[in-house]
Parts: structure tokens; C-alpha cells; sequence
């Protein structure tokens, strides 16, 4: 039975059901290794509130928490997770591989050095895809970086196409798709008529308008202030729907005070948790993500998809090639092009009726990403990592 360990910066709800699966295989004896268990402060940076996730995240498999020693430990810096003791702790354990959460953080190099040195297989699931354009330092210090690794697992097509560019053959590659779980995200977000009247009656959404759903942080990168500048817009052109805008942070203030100088028919929910998110979902008809490079995936496109939603996405969002199918799907704009995003807006609020079956196609779709699918992958990766195959790669 293969010994295998996933390092990763704390327990996060959507990599924990693929642990769960991992626990569950007959064919190894699995532990997740975290860097740290966030304080309220750190789990909610960025959201603009203090708080924990509501459903259970340390259950259904075994873990173990390394010794943070970080001078200013935090979540959303690379030196915020430094874990120098992760050394001792591989040698004395006997894995026979380690995954390990891509390079955000200190530890996770710090893990991938301490692999190498004895000689232990390493496996990498990063989130990095090829839409972000890098300068030509930034590239060959990812070339490096890819010599510690055995075996790669991307997350979608967008992060195959970015260790291809790095030069890793494909038989170094193994799908472990980004994902949710989806059987709890849809039964939290049923779409029948009593439920989606209770949820609008919730937010204040009027039962015969089309509702879009923004649910996330507020923040630059995921440019919700540019959302508001296509709401205006779309609303220019005749367009009629309500929005709601789900999640808090630093732009929360800005937003409010712009749809409220542009009398943009916008509810903001504020932060919700994980066993109140779905009533959000069961309010809307569509999903929009405008967000910049910086959104590597976007899971909340998977939430989306899971409860029966479609999306409108920017190009600039990591999972658009292979969850939105045009016209099918979802819709995909040019990141920044507001005017774009605002006539995508009104084609998608003139027919309810057609976001329904497409939030139907969408569901279909997300069932290829799951936690069963992404611990396949990573356990057909870790059985290359200590083969014979690794090597000749």
C-alpha cells in the first residue's frame, strides 16, 4: 500500500472532499499535511470579515499540522507559511510520495527541497495556467522550479498548456480537475419554484426579473467595480434585471456608493457561509465573474454550474476553456471590455427561460469535476512518480 502525503497552507473547503476520497482508496494510506490552522483574522483576509467555514473540514481523513515558525504568519503571503521542520517530519514518516499545493508559500519549497533530498517522489497541483503573460525572469524561474518535480497534476486545460510551455512532456501530466462538492452545493440550492420564491424574497429580488449573482471577495482583482460600470451600461441600453452581489472586502464601500449614485437596481447580501450560500444561488439565474489574471480557476463557477446556474465570464478567468461552452454554457467577454460584458448582459436577461436549460447543460458539464476525478488523477500520478516511468519521461 503507497504511503502518500498532501501538503498543502490549511484545511480549504474545496480540497477537502478530494482528501476524503484519497482516505477512502484501498490502494493507500493517505495524510494531509497543513502548514497552519488559521485564526478567524487569517481566514478572513481579503473578505474583509473575521470568520471560519461552518461545515467540517478536519473529518474523513487523517492530517497533521506542521510547525508554523513565520515571523508574521498569514494565508495570502509567500513567507506567511514557514515550515523548515517539514524535513524531519517526511524522513521520520516514510512517504513513498508527497503532493504538494503548488509554490505559493515558503513551505511549499521548502517541502519540494526537503523531497529531493530524500529522494522522495514529488507531485505538484498547482493552479498557474498560460493566460497570464510573465516576464522573461519570472519564466526561468518557473523552468527551475519544475526540475523538483516528478509528476504534475493540472487542474484544467489552461495549467496543461502552462507546464507544456515549461517544457513537461504530457506523460508527466495527469488531470486532477478543479472541483467542488457538488452533490452539497446542489442540494443547498434547489431550484424549484417555492424554494427559488423564498430565497428572492430573502434578498429583496423581484420574482419576474432576472437576477445575476456576483459572489465573491471584493476586491480588485475580481473587479467588481467594473461589473457595476456593464450593469450601467446594459441598463442604457434597455436592459432590465436586478444583481446581487454576494461577499465583503476593501471595495465593498465603493461598490455601494456607485450603485447607489447610479441607482442600479444591486443587493449586496455581504459575507455569507458555507450552509447559507446556497439560498444565494437559488435566488439567481446567472453567474458573472469579470475577474483579472489573478483568477487562476474560479470555483465559484463550479458552485455555479453545480446549482443549475450558467456564467459570464471574463477571458481572463482560469477554468473558461474547459467549463464555459458559448452559448451552451455561459459567455465569455474580453477581460476589461465593459461594453462587451454589458451587451452579454442584456442577451442573457431577455430570456429567462434559455438560462435555465443552460444552467441545466452546465450542471452536466461540472459532474467530469469531482472530488472522485481529481483524487484519480492525483493517485495515477503518484503511481508514476514511484515507478520506473518517472525517470524516463
Amino acid at each position: 500500500m503507497m504511503k502518500l502525503a498532501f501538503l498543502t497552507t490549511h484545511p480549504i473547503q474545496y480540497q477537502v472532499p478530494v482528501f476524503r476520497h484519497l482516505a477512502e482508496s484501498d490502494q493507500m494510506d493517505f495524510k494531509a499535511l497543513f502548514c497552519s490552522l488559521p485564526t478567524p483574522e487569517q481566514q478572513g483576509a481579503e473578505f474583509g470579515i473575521k470568520f471560519q467555514w461552518d461545515i467540517p473540514l478536519l473529518e474523513g481523513y487523517d492530517h497533521h499540522v506542521l510547525e508554523n515558525v513565520s515571523s508574521n504568519p498569514g494565508l495570502m503571503h509567500f513567507r506567511g507559511c514557514d515550515t523548515p521542520g517539514v524535513a524531519d517530519y517526511l524522513r521520520t514518516q516514510a512517504f513513498d510520495a508527497v503532493v504538494i499545493n503548488g509554490w505559493v508559500v515558503k513551505s511549499c519549497l521548502q517541502t519540494a527541497r526537503a523531497c529531493k533530498r530524500l529522494g522522495i517522489p514529488c507531485i505538484v497541483r498547482g493552479e498557474a495556467n498560460n493566460l497570464r503573460r510573465r516576464a522573461w525572469w519570472k519564466r526561468m524561474i518557473h523552468r527551475r522550479l519544475m526540475r523538483l518535480y516528478d509528476a504534475f497534476c493540472p487542474i484544467g486545460k489552461a495549467s496543461a498548456a502552462f507546464y507544456r510551455q515549461l517544457g513537461i512532456d504530457d506523460r508527466r501530466m495527469f488531470l486532477a480537475p478543479y472541483c467542488i462538492e457538488n452533490e452539497r452545493i446542489a442540494s443547498t440550492s434547489p431550484r424549484d419554484a417555492e424554494s427559488v420564491r423564498k430565497a428572492r424574497q430573502r434578498f429583496g429580488i423581484a420574482p419576474e426579473k432576472t437576477c445575476f449573482l456576483f459572489c465573491g471577495k471584493l476586491i480588485e482583482k475580481k473587479q467588481p467595480i467594473g461589473l457595476l460600470e456593464a450593469v450601467g451600461r446594459a441598463r442604457a441600453l434597455g436592459a432590465d434585471f436586478e444583481v446581487l452581489i454576494v461577499g465583503d472586502g476593501a471595495q465593498r464601500e465603493a461598490c455601494e456608493r456607485i450603485a447607489a449614485e447610479r441607482s442600479l437596481d444591486v443587493k449586496f447580501a455581504g459575507f455569507l457561509n458555507q450552509s447559507e450560500i446556497g439560498a444565494a444561488y437559488s435566488a439567481s439565474d446567472a453567474l458573472v465573474l469579470p475577474s483579472d489574471t489573478g483568477e487562476t480557476w474560479g470555483l465559484v463557477v463550479n458552485e455555479a454550474f453545480a446549482a443549475g446556474l450558467p456564467a459570464l465570464v471574463s477571458d481572463q478567468v482560469g477554468c473558461h476553456p474547459d467549463l464555459i461552452q458559448e452559448g451552451v454554457t455561459g459567455w465569455v467577454h474580453p477581460f476589461g471590455r465593459w461594453q462587451a460584458l454589458a451587451e452579454q448582459l442584456c442577451v442573457a436577461a431577455s430570456d429567462r427561460s434559455r438560462l435555465a436549460t443552460m444552467g441545466r447543460n452546465a450542471n452536466d458539464l461540472v459532474q467530469r469535476y469531482s472530488p472522485r476525478a481529481a483524487a484519480e488523477g492525483i493517485l495515477e500520478a503518484a503511481r508514476f512518480a514511484t515507478s520506473r516511468g518517472a525517470s524516463h519521461a
